[in-house]
């Protein structure tokens, strides 16, 4: 369990770069449009392929440092077996949500890197590593579910096997 959350650890931080790649890449842009007046074709379309990326290798990562949104009226305000029991009954929803993802886009990926598919544009670069970041990234995040489910099952039975002060306990507040 702890090493699938310091792998989503270890992506999440390596995969969080890439802001700044985006940011270098979009300055770039706007620096040859407006002071040059001469666009690129390439910045938007290699911004937008990298957000991508960004976006989906990143949520083993939030999910292993309880950051993702929570709708939360009444969960807060259970005890933590309470807590437990519903986030076990509702990871239902989580699993088949991300396991369909998983399926498709692992079908999506492998007939895009069979045709190594291009994005058909004026610079037409190979979008096929995007696609394949999906099921890659959902992979990360289906194991990072089932660490805390694994997690949820023993606070809500009480095992001995596992005390909640051996994780981090919840997000960072903003």
């Amino acid at each position: 369990m702890r090493g699938v959350s310091r792998l989503n650890d270890v992506v999440g931080r390596w995969i969080a770069l890439l802001v700044f790649a985006m940011f270098a890449f979009l300055l770039l842009e706007v620096g040859f449009r407006y002071l040059f007046n001469s666009p690129t074709v390439w910045t938007n379309e290699l911004t937008q392929m990298l957000f991508g990326i960004y976006a989906v290798m990143s949520g083993g990562y939030i999910m292993a440092h309880r950051g993702h949104v929570n709708v939360d009226l009444r969960h807060s305000h259970l005890a933590p077996r309470k807590r437990a029991v519903l986030d076990i009954v509702t990871s239902t929803v989580f699993f088949i949500f991300t396991l369909a993802l998983l399926w498709f886009g692992i079908d999506m990926a492998r007939e895009s890197m069979s045709s190594w598919e291009t994005s058909y544009s004026a610079w037409n670069p190979p979008i096929w590593p995007v696609k394949l970041a999906i099921p890659v990234g959902t992979a990360l995040l289906v194991l990072q579910g089932l660490v805390k489910l694994l997690e949820d099952i023993a606070v809500a039975f009480n095992l001995d096997c596992y005390t909640p002060e051996d994780t981090d306990s919840e997000g960072e507040q903003l």
